[in-house]
């Protein structure tokens, strides 16, 4: 899923996307930090603007939600008119660093107790649906012929959890904002499918309702999505499904650390020689500590302190408005950088992988708890 053969990534020839990177956003060197700040203003006051827009029509529409609305809101406005220059700034740090702090914040729904007491019975079966899906969105992805970057948006927003998982991965590997508007909008289309198909489904199969929760759980992507999906069957198998949907969420950690070293290594094996030479040499060696980005430790240290109980019970909804409002900040301000024209260039191929990933994901999870007597 993330080799260096295959198809150029659909949004490379030009430049004209912003790219995301792993590290925190930084003023450049001159100028006081309140004068950069004052700069980045008119771009973040633009890109909450729309996630506002957004979070309103999420409210009309739960099934889309807040994150999917900010970024087709997004992609339609820099359709009609590109941002100007001036907005750029703000508009860059809300695709990144606010992106980044979305994905510390997401630690404060985990408990790590929860964690413990429902991984036993259903990590076999999140483990297996998760390495079947990255396996097909490599082989299947490559051999559709889409670019590395996108493939792997697409496998990774599929086994994990949509949205989030994709916050989290975007800046880790660099991904374009062409690649992530049409991984959000992929895996969005396929958890609607998921919400009409699976009630039906868990019926015809005569699922108890904890089977069905740890097959909304495992198979769908979105939090909204896996509710709507799991509470249409019963109580009980809405409850079960979100604690195995954010047991789930910690699978970002070890994939982003597996991302990054790839995407590390590659840097190396293609970058700056030990004598300052393009191409692969003796250069640095590959440092582990710096593969871990900041928002993963801030992740995990959020997780912590909620399984603590050091951060209130009456805080929690706020605090999950609050992440789920910043992922819509941040993916509205993706939406304003994207070039349709990359869009367009992917074709619907990259549909077709998400089509694959999903099956792929569905029947792994219903074998996998069939053969561990889960269901």
């Amino acid at each position: 899923m993330s080799d260096d053969s295959g198809s150029a990534d659909p949004d490379r020839s030009g430049r004209a996307t912003e790219r995301t990177t792993g590290a925190p956003a930084v003023p450049e060197p001159g100028g006081s930090w309140s004068r950069r700040f004052v700069d980045r203003l008119p771009g973040l006051a633009v890109a909450v603007a729309v996630a506002a827009v957004a979070t309103v029509v999420g409210g009309w529409f739960p099934l889309v939600g807040g994150p999917v609305a900010g970024i087709v809101i997004g992609v339609v406005l820099a359709a009609v008119r590109r941002p100007a220059e001036r907005l750029r700034p703000g508009i860059t740090t809300a695709s990144k660093f606010v992106l980044q702090l979305s994905v510390v914040l997401l630690g404060c729904q985990l408990s790590l107790t929860q964690v413990v007491r429902v991984g036993g019975s259903s990590l076999p079966v999140m483990l297996g649906s998760l390495v079947a899906c990255l396996a097909a969105a490599y082989f299947v992805g490559r051999r559709l012929g889409i670019g590395r970057d996108l493939r792997t948006l697409i496998g990774v927003g599929t086994s994990i959890c949509g949205a989030s998982a994709i916050a989290a991965v975007t800046p880790v590997i660099g991904a374009v904002s062409a690649e992530v508007a049409y991984a959000v909008s992929t895996i969005f289309l396929f958890n609607i499918a998921a919400v009409l198909v699976f009630p039906v489904l868990g019926h015809l199969l005569d699922m108890s309702q904890q089977a069905f929760g740890l097959f909304a759980g495992t198979a769908v992507n979105d939090t909204s999505s896996v509710v709507a999906a799991a509470a249409t069957y019963g109580d009980e198998a809405g409850q079960y499904a979100v604690v195995v949907k954010l047991t789930r969420t910690l699978l970002i950690i070890p994939i982003c650390l597996w991302l990054a070293a790839l995407t590390k290594r590659r840097a190396l094996a293609a970058g700056t020689g030990a004598a300052g030479t393009r191409g692969p040499g003796p250069g640095p060696r590959l440092n582990v500590l710096k593969l871990v980005p900041w928002f993963l430790v801030g992740f995990l240290l959020t997780a912590l302190v909620n399984t603590l109980g050091l951060i209130p019970s009456r805080a929690h909804p706020g605090l999950t408005t609050l992440c789920v409002f910043m992922i819509t900040v941040a993916l509205s301000a993706i939406g304003l950088t994207t070039d349709l024209r990359g869009l367009r260039r992917a074709g619907p191929r990259p549909l077709l992988l998400g089509a694959c990933l999903w099956v792929v994901v569905s029947v792994t999870s219903l074998v996998l708890q069939y053969l561990t007597s889960s269901m």
